[in-house]
């Protein structure tokens, strides 16, 4: 039996061993988070890898959400402003966590407690709201809001 498929607009990557989904709307800054974290954590020595951009094929395997690329848009990442660009990508990852990037100002200033992503395969993903301002390194807000889950 064929596992089914759902298509969703966001953004996977792996950072160390970590599986995200990077969500929100059109232009909120997905891939610009995501090009940012995977290149801050490279940098650090660590492993870290594009999966997906703007489309993201999802499945349920033993109670995990499976992240693939699309065939159409595989090893593809848009840099608004400036174009398409071909970068190295894995076949696939397990996600841990969503993270929907915000912009000051901060309104609420703190996001709702153990805030969830609903997913259409059925499952939920933990949400992290992560800053996207050049005053804070994204990767230095992500180990200090998951320092036992990065490693990095």
């Amino acid at each position: 039996m064929k596992t089914p498929v759902t298509n969703i607009h966001g953004t996977a990557i792996v950072l160390g061993t970590t599986g995200f989904l990077v969500t929100g709307p059109s232009g909120s800054g997905k891939s610009a988070l995501a090009l940012s974290l995977i290149s801050e954590v490279r940098l650090r020595g660590r492993f870290a890898a594009l999966v997906a951009d703007d489309r993201v094929d999802l499945t349920l395997t033993n109670n995990r959400i499976i992240a693939r690329c699309p065939p159409a848009i595989r090893g593809l990442i848009e840099i608004r402003g400036a174009g398409i660009a071909a970068v190295e990508t894995i076949p696939a990852c397990i996600l841990d966590w969503a993270i929907l990037p915000v912009k000051a100002p901060f309104n609420p200033r703190l996001p709702p407690e153990s805030e969830e992503l609903q997913l259409e395969v059925g499952m939920v993903l933990p949400l992290l709201h992560l800053p996207v301002d050049d005053a804070i390194s994204s990767v230095g807000a992500l180990v200090a809001l998951l320092p036992e889950k990065l490693g990095i």
